[in-house]
């Protein structure tokens, strides 16, 4: 929950919840900020703007200002799920506000589809980015939802900044002289031929790149910094490159496109971000970063003190990979079914494979922030988050999967037809009497589990088997189960196919030991089974999914992360539903008995008509260590 403001210069009130959250070195940098009024003299002009503009403005209502910045080049994936969560949060917790910025700069990447699925996805994750963070204005929500691309006009100003005070240069060296020029980490940089061109000449030059004067890749705009800097990253760093390409925010308006380590710093400074969190990737970025700031801040264009950027470690899954290019393979060559396959580890994936946004969001939080990359998450901790949501929520229901025919041969002597039906119910939570009981009828005839039978049962079956014969002539009755919610049944055979497959498996009923009537403890039974009754079974395709890969890091050591597709990754059924989930909706999510946890697949599941239904998770972990 957000904190109460509080005045300049003093830590807000924690919120309700704060006290138990663990520690992290970011929340320590947050806090202290608060402590000593790091930013609470900023100001705030309503929009992201100049630091003229800010300053003209009211003071800032927003005691931190975080951001979620990517790049709608692709479907957002788990790893973004903990910088979503983290940004959000923090933000919520601090009496703040978090942005939501497409990091638009790379033209030829990216698409309006991704920018949809981009805002759907946070959402859907719960965090809303159009909050109301103007006291003056009450309720009036003040949108937080931003596109690098609109600060181009301001970002190309700043360039001109500096080349005019002697801070930037166009470069025409070939992209082979450059990457020569730039040195390594054991050697310095050499300074390029152009550097030493006056500031006028510079502008001049950099106009021509702006006006399309120059062809695609004839020259680059770059800082002028230190080429001998043990840093490579501030040895003249590219701040602009000539790209004739299509934009889809701003069309063919320009041919010349910001870096993003030039684009980023401006996008935080203009949007009044004070906590600036990345990846440990961008660490070695932050000196530049800095940099930049400092020297726009100087000038007067942004507004002091400009943010700070703060690295934490990226979150690793086991058996998951996050290359966007990875992914895209996966979907071009067809190994899955498109960006939302409930295989793939994309956010509209584990959507579409029942994963709820307070599992998600769980396990962000449980995978901690720290400074130290490279380790890695199993996935089963994933699993547990999720089984920690569903279980005390969603409402139970009986499957079979894999069905067998169940015949009942003594039905009609116990009822006095064969025809009749026996009605059964059952829970719909067991913990939860409030949201009432589930209706079906138990018949003649039933689906079964097939696992449910074997003609020679191995040691510690207790489900169905017919009567068995010793090697001494000796004959033990067939075994007694219960049908779950119903009566006891004794196994007397099966009616097989001529390969010797079962097709029919026959029983007798025992009267007189319905679940829940005097009688059902009178006879001792060891198995219970699921089941649904032929007459009102509902038809249903099952989507078993696993693990995409069968290797906790598939592509570690340059391995060719192909070749550990899990083969068994998906495995479709044809089988039953009881009656109650006929209607079932999409995204609804069920557990379903002994099988673990379903939901209705949100695209192919057609309520009424055709049931498909994704399996989410197990009951529990079945790929344990």
């Amino acid at each position: 929950m957000s904190s109460k403001p509080s005045s300049a210069g003093t830590t807000p009130a924690p919120a309700d919840n704060a006290a138990a959250k663990p520690s992290n070195f970011l929340r320590h940098a947050i806090e202290q900020d608060l402590e000593q009024g790091t930013y609470a003299q900023r100001r705030w002009g309503g929009q992201p703007g100049d630091g003229p503009s800010h300053a003209a403005g009211m003071p800032d209502p927003a005691k931190v200002r975080m951001r979620f910045p990517p790049e709608p080049n692709g479907y957002l994936h788990i790893g973004h799920a903990k910088s979503i969560w983290l940004n959000f949060s923090l933000a919520k917790e601090y009496g703040g506000v978090c942005h939501l910025r497409f990091d638009d700069t790379n033209p030829e990447k990216e698409e309006q589809e991704y920018v949809d699925s981009i805002r759907d996805t946070v959402r859907w994750l719960g965090w809303d980015h159009h909050l109301a963070d103007d006291p003056a204005r009450p309720g009036v929500a003040q949108p937080h939802e931003y596109f690098a691309s609109d600060y181009f006009d301001f970002m190309y100003r700043a360039a001109e900044y500096l080349v005019e005070a002697g801070l930037a240069y166009v470069d025409e060296q070939t992209p082979e002289e450059m990457r020569a020029n730039r040195g390594d980490f054991g050697k310095p940089g050499t300074d390029s031929p152009f550097r030493t061109r006056t500031p006028a000449e510079n502008l001049a030059r950099l106009r021509e790149m702006r006006d399309g004067q120059l062809p695609d890749g004839a020259a680059v705009l770059r800082a002028k910094i230190d080429m001998a800097s043990p840093n490579i990253n501030m040895r003249d760093p590219t701040l602009y490159r000539i790209r004739r390409a299509t934009h889809h925010n701003t069309g063919d308006k320009w041919c010349i496109y910001p870096m993003y380590t030039f684009a980023h710093p401006i996008e935080d400074a203009l949007e009044q971000i004070t906590h600036s969190v990345c990846t440990l990737e961008f660490e070695d970025q932050r000196p530049f970063y800095d940099w930049l700031l400092q020297k726009l801040c100087e000038g007067g264009l942004l507004q002091s003190p400009p943010p700070h950027q703060y690295e934490f470690g990226r979150l690793n899954v086991g058996h998951v990979i996050t290359s966007k290019r990875k992914l895209r393979q996966l979907v071009e060559e067809a190994h899955v079914n498109g960006w939302d396959d409930p295989r793939m580890p994309t956010l509209v994936g584990l959507r579409r494979r029942g994963y709820t946004a307070e599992a998600l969001n769980l396990f962000a939080e449980r995978s901690g922030v720290t400074k130290i990359g490279g380790a890695w998450t199993d996935y089963a901790a994933l699993e547990a988050a999720l089984r920690e949501t569903l279980d005390p929520a969603v409402p139970r229901a009986m499957a079979v999967i894999e069905p067998l025919k169940l015949v009942i041969d003594n039905w009609a002597d116990v009822f006095g037809s064969d025809t009749h039906v026996d009605p059964c119910q059952a829970p719909v939570h067991p913990h939860h009497p409030e949201m009432g009981q589930r209706h079906f009828n138990l018949g003649k005839e039933v689906w079964i589990e097939r696992t449910d039978y074997e003609d020679v049962p191995p040691k510690g079956f207790f489900r169905l088997f017919p009567p068995q014969t010793a090697a001494d002539g000796t004959v033990t009755p067939g075994s007694k189960v219960r049908l779950k919610y119903g009566y006891v049944i004794e196994c007397t055979g099966a009616i097989k196919d001529e390969a010797g497959r079962a097709i029919s498996v026959r029983a007798t009923l025992i009267k007189d030991t319905k679940s829940g009537t005097p009688g059902a403890d009178s006879v001792k039974v060891k198995g219970v089974i699921t089941w649904v009754g032929a007459g009102d079974a509902k038809a249903a395709e099952f989507r078993l999914y696993d693990r995409l890969f069968t290797e906790e890091q598939p592509d570690a050591g340059g391995r060719d992360f192909l070749s550990v597709i899990n083969p068994n990754s998906l495995t479709v059924e044809q089988g039953y539903v009881e009656p109650s989930l006929a209607n079932a909706q999409p995204e609804e999510r069920f557990q379903f008995e002994r099988h673990g946890y379903f939901v209705a697949d949100r695209h192919d599941h057609q309520p009424g008509a055709k049931l498909v239904f994704n399996r989410i998770a197990g009951l529990k972990d079945s790929w344990g260590k």
